[in-house]
Parts: C-alpha cells; structure tokens; sequence
C-alpha cells in the first residue's frame, strides 16, 4: 500500500498523528521509528527556523511559548518553499488571529517590523545616490522626484512599533511609551536597520513614491502634520542609502 503525499505531509508536521501505514525501510520493513525521528528533526529544524526569524517575538513571549506556536503555526502554514529564508510570511497575520494573545496587540506588527528586516536583508542591491544628491538651492530640491531601494521599506504601527524593538534589542533602551510609532527600514550596506520617522515622515514617503515632487508631497503631509520635519526624514534616506535616483525638473528660464 503507498502512501499519498498529503496523508505523509499531514503526518509529518503532526506529532500527535499516527505513523502512516504503508512507509518502509530499506530493508522493507515497517519504518515506524525512523520516521518519528524524521518527524521530530523536521518539527525542531523548523521551530529553530522561527526563533531565529522571529527573535524579538520569541523574546517577548519566552521560549516556551513560541516552542508551542511554531508548533502551531507549521501544522497551520508548512513550508511551501526549500528556501528557509522565506518561511514564516504568514506568522503576523497567524498572531493577529490568535484570541489567546489578543491583549498582545502588537505582537503582530512586531513579526511585520522582524519579517521587514528580513525582506529588506534579501532585496536586490541598488546603488545609492550620492550624499550630495540634494545639494542644491531650495529651490530646485522642491521640483526634485526620488527612486527609493528595493531594501527600503515603512511601517506604519498603531502602537510603538519602534520603541518596543528597541527596548527588545539594546542593552540600556528606555521602556517604551504610548503612541503610534512609523518605522522606515534601510540598509546602507549588507545589514538592515529601523528607525524611528518623524510624525509625517510615512505619509510624505508614500507621496514621493506616488510620483510627487519633494515641494508637492511636502505641502500636503504639512497640511496633515504641521510640525513635519521633511530635512529629518531626508536625512534618515540618505545615510540609509534609501535614495538611489534624485530627478529635478528644472523651470525653463
């Protein structure tokens, strides 16, 4: 009798679930042991796979706890891909839905912010434009349209997306506070980064992607947020390296 690969699928990240009948050793005989070894080496590779990916999520709930929800979350979500390094996509929705951590309710935009980096650290190489790139009158940089990385990418949280990673992964980090927190991820150089935006910051980078000039997206999220610090956020892009294309188009004279 052969064994049908949803059958040995649902076996194999199940380790309440029977041994499927039919599955044989070398030697034709019953291999019952020797798959349960399999299906314990699967389930720990893959539960490794979570802390790893998902650190501050395992730091916050203690590894215990995430032992139990990468349990959970494989049975739920198996790997449909051999690259490790794209298992885990579903895991923030995957929390979101989980009622028992629904007074948890950033935990979700935590793996969004840790699968981010992730992204971010495997996006394609782009070249940067130059630190001077913006080196221009005033105004000439109001008529200037910009190309972002593959790497670069923003956050917007409900909750203080930024402060709660940091207090997570550096020694010293004051407790966070209240308050919605926009989080803009670069990467200068091999390794990503977040960082906090100024109130404004995400909705003017949205704008700017949209196809507006510095000037245009600048005049509306001022409208939106007043005290807007546009030379904060400018700054955060380009010692990030987020900028790779500066585009003035200059008034004809």
């Amino acid at each position: 009798m052969s064994v049908s690969q949803t059958t040995f699928r649902a076996a194999l990240l199940d380790p309440s679930a029977v041994v499927p009948e039919g599955l044989w050793d070398a030697e034709e005989r019953p291999a019952g042991r020797r798959f349960s070894v399999y299906r314990n080496n699967v389930a720990v590779s893959l539960t490794e796979a979570m802390h790893q990916a998902f650190p501050v999520i395992a730091k916050l709930l203690g590894p215990q706890n995430m032992d139990g929800l990468a349990g959970l979350f494989l049975r739920k979500h198996p790997p449909s891909s051999p690259l490790m390094m794209f298992y885990g996509e579903e895991f923030p929705e995957f929390l979101a839905g989980m009622e028992q951590l629904s007074h948890l309710g950033y935990l979700a935009d935590v793996a969004h912010l840790e699968l981010a980096l992730r992204r971010s650290y495997h996006a394609a190489d782009s070249q940067a434009a130059p630190p001077d790139a913006l080196a221009v009158p005033p105004e000439e940089i109001v008529l200037a349209k910009l190309e972002f990385a593959p790497s670069m990418t923003v956050l917007r949280s409900e909750w203080p997306l930024y402060s709660i990673w940091r207090f997570n992964t550096e020694d010293g980090a004051p407790k966070p506070a209240p308050g919605a927190e926009d989080v803009l991820i670069t990467r200068p150089e091999f390794d990503p980064a977040p960082h906090l935006l100024p109130k404004g910051g995400a909705d003017w980078i949205a704008r700017v992607q949209a196809g507006l000039t510095i000037g245009e997206a600048f005049e509306k999220t001022s409208a939106d947020f007043p005290e807007f610090d546009l030379g904060a956020t400018l700054a955060l892009l380009l010692q990030g390296g987020a900028i790779t294309s500066v585009t003035i188009e200059r008034l004809a004279t």
